[in-house]
């Protein structure tokens, strides 16, 4: 939990706080973004389209990933009879996209800097939380966006059962204790893909 490391290591705590927000905005931003260039207004109306972190942190979101570690920030609101399908399928992939940009420049950017302690505490956590939030977020869960790319590649039917589930107000709680009771094999698959990211850049 990022509250435990605040007590034991303060830099660390900022360092990575910053990084997660960055991250998540980053992600954010890859939605807004790409429904905006398809035509859809609605997240430029709720100031979505931008890169301040504060209009995409949500406050229960950012509670729990300081006391238990795992959280979210603000759905991007999007009309996907505005996009289409194919739209949704894009909106969707832009966050994970977003994250995995980035993490490839973390990438290079490790290869690049070598031993420079202060530059390594920054793009170790960077390159982690980048590749962990484009894995998690590909699942095929609903609420997730890999849950949104299915539906865009699979029949209608599909698509419009998982939007019904998504509106109903218990999908939230059904969502997060499914994670939890699979978190096991959930962390298994984000643990193989940070190991492989981290072989890349000569860490492993």
């Amino acid at each position: 939990m990022l509250l435990d490391l605040l007590q034991r290591d303060p830099t660390a705590f900022v360092i990575l706080a910053l990084c997660l927000v960055m991250s998540l905005t980053l992600h954010e931003w890859g939605h807004a973004f790409t429904a905006d260039r398809l035509g859809d207004s609605t997240p430029r109306r709720f100031g979505r389209v931008t890169l301040n972190p504060l209009k995409h942190l949500d406050p229960i979101g950012t509670l729990l990933l300081l006391f238990v570690g795992f959280g979210f920030a603000k759905p991007v609101p999007v009309n996907g009879a505005r996009v289409g399908r194919w739209g949704m399928l894009a909106v969707a992939a832009a966050g994970p996209i977003m994250n995995i940009a980035v993490a490839v420049v973390c990438l290079i950017a490790l290869r690049l800097v070598g031993d420079n302690l202060l530059m390594l505490r920054v793009l170790l956590p960077l390159l982690g939380i980048n590749v962990v939030l484009a894995v998690f977020n590909l699942l095929p869960i609903p609420l997730l966006d890999g849950s949104r790319i299915v539906a865009a590649l699979f029949p209608r039917s599909l698509g419009r059962a998982l939007a019904e589930f998504e509106m109903q107000p218990f999908s939230f709680v059904l969502v997060m204790i499914f994670i939890y009771i699979a978190r096991e094999p959930i962390f298994q698959i984000v643990r193989t893909v940070q190991g492989f990211a981290l072989n890349v850049a000569g860490f492993a």
